[in-house]
């Protein structure tokens, strides 16, 4: 079984260090970074589980990294922060964090804490390896689409948006998002790419390309997976 993911933004390397040794010890995989532009790059890059996040870093802080992160997708986040004034703490539970944890702090309570968030979540932990809605399912382990046990023939690049679309799974995602995920900083822009590939991902996926059930888009935004 592969082990929940984590990934920690804090700028306090020694802190970091420290408590991937201890996740690692508790059966988490574990990658770090030291700040908010590093951290995003490595959530798009691996998909964690979790993200574990501080707020007082230099350059972009924890709050504006939230927000990327909560408009990318909805991936669970622990904020980590020495404040512990209540209207902190009511700004992070509005921006979408699932726990929020004020310095010093134990790493036993923080382990506890992972633990409990990853266990009241279990179809988003699952939705990374299998997914199966009527009969089309998307095993992400093996890289494998079927439909009624067919196997659907996805290029690369389908096979990437498909990836990006279900890893935020309800929530949309922005036309130039896409395009960052799945082409890169290159094609910045060129939002057709997203139009023809979702066309393509359509006809290959739904009954009905023309009536899609679960590539659906968000007009004037972008695309969702449902």
């Amino acid at each position: 079984m592969t082990r929940p993911r984590i990934l920690l933004i804090d700028d306090d390397e020694t802190l970091t260090s420290l408590l991937s040794e201890h996740l690692e010890a508790h059966d988490y995989g574990v990658e770090a970074a030291s700040d908010g532009e590093t951290g995003l790059g490595l959530s798009q890059a691996s998909a964690p589980d979790l993200v574990v996040l501080d707020v007082m870093m230099p350059g972009m802080d924890g709050w504006q990294v939230l927000e990327r992160l909560r408009h990318r997708g909805d991936t669970p986040v622990i904020m980590l922060t020495a404040k512990d004034q209540e209207f902190d703490k009511l700004r992070a539970f509005r921006l979408g964090v699932d726990d929020y944890i004020t310095k010093p702090f134990s790493f036993a309570e923080l382990t506890a804490r992972v633990g409990a968030v990853l266990s009241r979540l279990p179809r988003a932990a699952d939705a990374h390896h299998l997914l199966t809605t009527g009969d089309l399912q998307i095993d992400f382990e093996r890289r494998r689409v079927t439909r009624a046990e067919k196997v659907i023939d996805l290029t690369p690049t389908e096979y990437r948006l498909l990836e990006c679309l279900v890893r935020s799974l309800d929530r949309p995602i922005a036309s130039e998002d896409l395009v960052q995920r799945v082409w890169g900083p290159r094609y910045a822009g060129e939002v057709e790419h997203v139009k023809h590939y979702i066309w393509s991902l359509r006809r290959k996926l739904e009954v009905d390309p023309g009536d899609p059930k679960h590539v659906l888009t968000e007009r004037g935004f972008g695309y969702r997976f449902v």
